[in-house]
């Protein structure tokens, strides 16, 4: 069975002051991710589905959904504040505003996943080596294996010069993934990389391996995720802005003994689209491309 695609693309877009996901930044109007798509279909991936909010999805399926869908087999689900929860809980968080992370979008989407899966975020560009990677090895496990991967790149070739950026910053052994450090707010400050974590300031080489939330998981893997979340509710869930993320469960898997994750690495570059000055750094990194022969001119036969 191929591998699934799995799109976190119900982001509040903060930072970058708007619905980044369905921005265009091709030459006929192209998202990012029509290009993330367009790599894993031609990697091996057999379906993508998208994880959404509810009130995009008119503006979704007009500028992405309905063009991704007339190429590659496609679906979407919803998470919002309530899924998941339970009445009480509901009621109990109803002054909360922001989402619950990127692991309560994962589980969100659980029913639609029958096969091996790799995530990814919808405002980073990963590079089509990193799709060829994982579709090849998600392709060979099966979906009760307990070994996963993820795809890790340079801190340095990762950074934004428009603000702070979130990173976990990874620890490997062996070719594996020993641990993962959230680290919500990294910058530049001079001509070094600061981390800003737990109330201090500590100093990055910026050679530091880090997690762009690419990993793929077989089904297994939502047992771990699902006990990470239930723990995550104790405390968590009555917390103004705290998340649930999926680095964090996915280094849990490997603390507790659930599983391992290989770690592979990526040569190219990654570019994405935190902050709004960003967008017209992505064109040019798209345009070039196309002038390179790396994308075609038109994206997609449909």
């Amino acid at each position: 069975m191929k591998p699934t695609l799995l799109v976190l693309a119900a982001g509040m877009g903060s930072r970058y002051g708007g619905v980044k996901q369905i921005d265009s930044v091709g030459k006929n109007g192209e998202c990012l991710l029509d290009f993330a798509n367009f790599d894993a279909k031609k990697s091996g991936f057999g379906n993508v589905v998208f994880i959404i909010r509810k009130d995009i999805e008119k503006d979704f399926r007009a500028k992405l959904f309905d063009r991704i869908a007339a190429n590659f087999d496609a679906d979407y689900v919803f998470q919002s504040r309530e899924s998941l929860l339970t009445q009480d809980e509901i009621s109990k968080t109803s002054e909360r505003k922001k989402p619950w992370g990127t692991i309560h979008a994962v589980l969100c989407a659980e029913e639609k996943i029958r096969a091996p899966f790799a995530v990814i975020n919808s405002d980073d560009y990963y590079g089509r080596e990193a799709f060829e990677t994982l579709g090849k090895y998600l392709s060979g496990i099966s979906n009760d294996s307990t070994e996963h991967a993820m795809v890790g790149y340079v801190l340095g070739k990762t950074m934004s010069k428009s603000g702070s950026v979130s990173r976990g910053v990874c620890t490997v052994k062996d070719g594996y993934l020993d641990s993962i450090v959230e680290n919500t707010k990294i910058s530049y400050e001079g001509a070094g990389i600061v981390s800003e974590l737990d109330g201090k300031k500590i100093n990055m080489t910026g050679n530091e391996w880090v997690s762009m939330n690419l990993f793929g998981f077989s089904p297994k893997a939502f047992e771990g995720f699902h006990e990470y979340w239930d723990n995550f509710k104790k405390t968590g869930l009555f917390t103004e802005k705290q998340e649930a993320l999926l680095p964090v469960a996915a280094s849990d898997i490997v603390k507790n003994g659930e599983g391992k994750i290989k770690f592979f690495t990526s040569s190219e570059s990654w570019f994405g689209m935190t902050y709004p000055e960003d967008r017209e750094l992505v064109k040019q990194e798209i345009a070039d491309k196309i002038k390179s022969s790396y994308y075609p001119e038109k994206l997609w036969e449909n």
